[in-house]
């Protein structure tokens, strides 16, 4: 089940982001998995917002999430987590249909998200689910400054990619 996150939620946001962190080392991305999740108060901003969703168990514990942002008119998806112990089960596409279901809501018409270019679990996950890689000439400038905020903190030393899909689903 899906539903939006709260307040008791966060310091479980951040063992599910620690946690799917680990991932990375296999692929020598040490930096990546050693990077510190939101903090609680950076994440206290998406629950006022109403733009953090959080998947959970039967217990109502949560085991993935995702927040979303407002970029350039479009729901950018700022982070999906899924603990590893849940992976592999669709809970992340869940998650982004249910952002797109919002942002379908609001008016928006595209879902997107920066991502690494070849990570299995990123931009390939992400064309299968219907993403498209985005061109630096049709970046908005709020996309242009969070990806050249992501430069600056060292992100590109592995390629990335901006992505989008409708949020409508093609016909």
């Amino acid at each position: 089940m899906i539903r939006l996150a709260r307040g008791d939620d966060l310091p479980r946001l951040q063992d599910i982001e620690r946690a799917a962190g680990e991932a990375f080392r296999a692929l020598g991305m040490d930096r990546i998995a050693d990077d510190e999740p939101f903090t609680v108060d950076e994440l206290s901003a998406y629950l006022a917002g109403a733009r953090a969703w959080v998947f959970v168990d039967g217990l109502d514990f949560p085991v993935a999430y995702l927040l979303a942002d407002v970029v350039d008119g479009n729901v950018h998806v700022e982070q999906v987590s899924v603990h590893p112990e849940q992976a592999h089960q669709g809970l992340g596409r869940e998650l982004l249909h249910a952002a797109r279901v919002w942002a379908r809501g609001h008016g928006m018409q595209q879902q997107t998200l920066s991502t690494f270019r070849d990570v299995p679990w990123n931009a390939p996950y992400y064309r299968r689910l219907g993403f498209k890689e985005l061109d630096a000439a049709s970046w908005g400038p709020e996309l242009s400054r969070l990806m050249q905020h992501e430069a600056e903190l060292g992100l590109t030393r592995w390629p990335r990619v901006a992505m989008h899909r409708p949020v409508v689903p093609p016909q």
